[in-house]
């Protein structure tokens, strides 16, 4: 297999040079079940688990590979088999919030690892609900990754204009395709963003299509696709996150359809989803001081009476607000502890 088609480049040499110094090898984690990984190196698919001393050292499961990392690995030709004895700084990652220990610490969950860019799948089924694409923006705004907005199931939507405006209401500066993912011609707006070495992770409910979007691009079943359930709540089709290889170039991360989109971030990744909000306090008469209730000269208690501002939107920044400070305040305590 050649690196470069996996997605490596400078970033990674750099930081891989001391490894190389010692005989170790670089690997692209494909699969994680368990404490068991799959990936994929210059000798060929390989299978194995981390060294006993890089699991004694490890802090925190973050510190762990998870699919999309690359590692260094001592890789046996003839086996096929692997030892991990390092991971890569990574210069990206899709992240959320995540529980260890019977549920008493709260820690960073992360799902996929050195992404160019996020794809947020929504389906313009009965899955379609901008107060969630609005939970997915601010879980995928620090990923460090480009943000991509695909509206799947274009074939089974009435009114897609519509549904197009709704989302271009909430989003800024973020691409939106209307698609079919059973259409491969339908699917080329996408192909701009799966050069060679480029990786998309695909985020979103359970039945929206991601599996049947992957499946399509690389021309075969790969992926075990099913019907969504009659209450219109999507099944769990995909299993487990993998790192598939088109055959065109580009990778992807089917990850498996979340349906507890738990926020893993802070006030920043608020601010970039909700950039009007955000506008709209600044013009506040005490701008940080100001608690958008009774106090005078508030921009958005006005932009709320005259319409401007939609009060289902506003009430799901607050709630993200709310849950986002709880989070930070959890970090606070982990930390001391430390």
């Amino acid at each position: 297999m050649n690196l470069e088609e996996l997605g490596w480049e400078p970033f990674f040499e750099k930081h891989f040079e001391p490894y190389r110094e010692k005989g170790f090898s670089p690997a692209r984690i494909a699969v994680k079940q368990g404490n068991v990984y799959v990936a994929y190196s210059e000798i060929g698919e390989l299978t194995g688990k981390v060294t006993g001393r890089y699991r004694y050292e490890a802090r925190s499961q973050g510190d762990f590979p998870t699919v999309g990392d690359w590692v260094a690995v001592k890789g046996n030709l003839n086996t096929g088999k692997m030892t991990i004895h390092g991971l890569l700084p990574r210069k990206s990652s899709f992240s959320r919030k995540g529980v260890s220990n019977l549920g008493r610490v709260t820690e960073e969950q992360v799902i996929s690892a050195n992404i160019d860019t996020v794809f947020l799948v929504m389906g313009l089924d009965q899955d379609f609900s901008i107060r969630r694409l609005e939970r997915y923006l601010v879980l995928a705004q620090g990923s460090g990754a480009q943000l991509v907005v695909v509206l799947n199931k274009a074939d089974l939507c009435e009114n897609i204009a519509k549904c197009m405006r709704e989302v271009e209401a909430v989003v800024t500066n973020v691409p939106i395709h209307a698609v079919c993912a059973l259409d491969r011609g339908g699917l080329n707006p996408l192909l701009q963003y799966l050069g060679t070495g480029q990786t998309i992770a695909l985020v979103g409910s359970s039945g929206v299509g991601k599996s049947t979007l992957v499946n399509t691009l690389i021309g075969e079943e790969r992926q075990i696709v099913g019907p969504v359930r009659g209450d219109g709540r999507g099944r769990h089709i995909t299993a487990k996150r993998e790192l598939v290889i088109l055959p065109g170039g580009g990778l992807f991360i089917d990850n498996p359809g979340m349906r507890s989109v738990t926020l893993w971030g802070g006030e920043k990744e608020l601010d970039a989803t909700f950039e009007d909000i955000k506008e709209l306090a600044r013009q506040c008469k005490f701008k940080d001081r100001c608690q958008h209730r009774t106090e005078p000269g508030c921009a958005i208690k006005q932009a709320l009476e005259d319409g401007t501002l939609d009060r289902e939107r506003w009430q799901s920044y607050l709630k993200l607000q709310r849950e986002l400070r709880v989070l930070a305040m959890r970090k606070e305590r982990r930390a001391r502890v430390r």
